[in-house]
């Protein structure tokens, strides 16, 4: 790692209220550079708990990929790490995620919750089949393989930017895992601790028309960049 490379931290947001103030005061001082909240159109004080807290807000309008790739944008960071705003994230891991990236070992870094140690309750039985599910078939596809799917990763700017990310919804995730893998990048994946969320309602388990639909997507995602993977890789994505 250069000594002038610089390291942004990226969350997503979606009225987050009650928890945002305290995941962002949780992460150790001097870990990061930056820190962007992307908010999805918050309606509660998100927005404005997190600019109190020294945070950088951008405002992309509504989609978790959407965000993701934004906050991104964003930043001119040679490392660009992301994590969830609910508080089940442990921002104590980030130096983890972030070691082989520094040492110049990987080019993306994944947390793994099903390999680490988890809360219980902090996962339902189908996110963790999911997530297996979803490694079985990349690594049927391209000889990697993931245990999980999770917000919570880090990748070199210039990796992130070859990989030409186009999904603007719940199917980014797995998008960027696939993408990493048919391009050959140095992959670690990290066992962390995971906890249960520490306020509000989730966007995704919170009810069974969201869960239905985030499936859905992750699923669509899967075959479509699957599909379009198998010729010439994805051409650049301007950042």
């Amino acid at each position: 790692m250069a000594a002038s490379d610089r390291i942004a931290l990226v969350i997503p947001t979606l009225n987050e209220a009650e928890t945002i103030g305290t995941t962002l005061a949780e992460i150790p001082s001097g870990m990061v550079d930056e820190v962007i909240v992307a908010d999805g159109g918050s309606t509660d004080a998100t927005r404005a708990i997190a600019a109190a807290a020294g945070a950088r807000i951008v405002a992309p309008g509504r989609g978790f990929g959407r965000a993701c790739l934004e906050g991104a944008r964003a930043t001119s960071s040679d490392i660009i790490a992301f994590m969830d705003a609910d508080g089940a994230d442990d921002p104590a891991f980030l130096s983890a995620l972030l070691a082989p990236l520094k040492a110049g070992t990987a080019d993306f870094a994944i947390a793994s919750r099903t390999r680490g140690v988890r809360e219980a309750g902090s996962m339902a039985w189908h996110q963790v089949a999911a997530g297996r599910a979803a490694g079985l078939g990349m690594r049927a596809l391209y000889g990697v393989a993931y245990s999980d799917m999770c917000t919570f990763r880090a990748i070199r700017r210039d990796a992130l930017v070859g990989l030409g990310m186009r999904e603007l919804t719940y199917g980014w995730n797995i998008e960027m895992q696939m993408r990493a893998a048919r391009a050959g990048l140095a992959i670690v994946e990290i066992p962390v601790a995971y906890r249960r969320r520490r306020g509000g309602v989730s966007k995704v388990a919170g009810n069974l028309a969201t869960s239905i639909t985030a499936g859905t997507r992750i699923v669509s995602t899967f075959l479509r960049v699957a599909t379009k993977l198998s010729g010439p890789a994805a051409a650049p994505n301007k950042m």
